[in-house]
């Protein structure tokens, strides 16, 4: 008989509503003497940051003080995205110049992972750029439970992610396709105490330090899942929170963009895998992401009924698969925190 599968994620599953005064958030985060810093990680958005960073200074910095900093940590973006973010307030940081000697790698975990050597923060909070409706929801409800119960050290979003259409108009659910179709059932198999996160890729959570700087770092689209994994492994579910923020409205990505993000993904689940004794990789993986474009060849048609000749062209794509270490086994980290390696 199956051993009774640990659902206590959903008994720590709250509506943001229950964190919405945020002062008594603030006098929360005084008596313990904590900092909270919220980090965008960006790759040309200027067309939303200026906006994020602005609701949130307004109202979680100017009005009432919760957070303590607001950083941006750019990946050389082509666009204005620094310029926006500085012009609204937000201290801006290319991540090639974090932690230089260490060189640098393509992706959002690069960002993030180099985000815990640039920020204060006992708390972080990491939100992504492309949010159209951005409100203060996103990071007062991703703080409150950090605040409320010292027993969580790790919190995710989860909301309504409605699709645009073809037409310009929104169907209101649809959204997290790679979760339904590739990480649930993955989970489900190996992990099923982590299915009862509902939106585990989600780019909006916020962690503890002292547990965010023991984590390894995927530095593509594999970072969220390994974090979860990781955590349940380090810590146990009992570490992990989730909080409903309503809706999300952002930039859509296209099939072909997910299955390259489910590649980047599902190789950080396997090497998860094999690290924890899961399951056992009898040969390298491939390098890289295969996919077949099919063009209609049309020079040897002599009539509108005559099917068309279909040539396939093959489309290889490198996806970043690196790892960072734990943050703590870096020794300009320790040097700057004062802190000591994890044995």
């Amino acid at each position: 008989m199956a051993s009774e599968i640990d659902d206590s994620i959903l008994k720590r599953t709250w509506h943001h509503s229950r964190f919405e005064d945020i002062d008594r958030l603030v006098a929360l985060k005084q008596q313990k003497g904590l900092k909270i810093s919220l980090a965008f990680p960006t790759l040309n958005e200027e067309l939303t940051i200026g906006k994020e960073i602005l609701v949130i200074r307004t109202e979680l910095m100017d009005r009432r003080p919760l957070l303590d900093e607001i950083a941006v940590i750019d990946s050389s973006s082509k666009d204005k995205t620094r310029k926006v973010a500085e012009r609204f307030g937000a201290r801006v940081i290319v991540s090639k110049n974090i932690l230089p000697k260490h060189g640098t790698c393509p992706g959002k975990g690069e960002n993030l992972w180099k985000s815990l050597y640039a920020l204060e923060g006992d708390i972080i909070v990491w939100v992504d750029a492309d949010i159209s409706n951005i409100a203060p929801k996103f990071v007062y409800g991703l703080v409150g439970p950090l605040l409320e119960d010292d027993s969580i050290s790790y919190v995710k979003a989860f909301y309504e992610r409605p699709l645009r259409s073809s037409t310009g108009g929104i169907i209101q659910s649809g959204g997290g396709r790679v979760t339904e179709i590739l990480v649930r059932p993955l989970f489900s198999l190996f992990y099923p105490e982590l299915s009862f996160l509902i939106q585990p890729l989600s780019g909006e959570y916020s962690g503890r330090r002292t547990l965010l700087e023991q984590l390894s770092f995927s530095t593509g689209y594999g970072v969220e899942l390994g974090h979860l994994i990781d955590i349940c492994r380090l810590s146990g579910c009992g570490a992990i929170a989730q909080v409903d923020l309503d809706k999300r409205l952002h930039r859509n990505q296209s099939v072909s963009s997910l299955s390259k993000m489910s590649y980047g993904i599902l190789n950080t689940f396997l090497s998860r895998a094999e690290k924890y004794g899961m399951v056992k990789l009898l040969s390298e993986l491939g390098d890289s992401h295969i996919a077949l474009e099919t063009q209609t060849d049309a020079k040897h048609k002599t009539s509108p009924s005559e099917q068309h000749d279909s040539e396939h062209r093959v489309i290889k794509t490198g996806i970043s698969t690196e790892e960072r270490p734990p943050m703590i086994e870096i020794p300009e980290y320790r040097e700057k925190f004062s802190v000591s390696q994890a044995s």
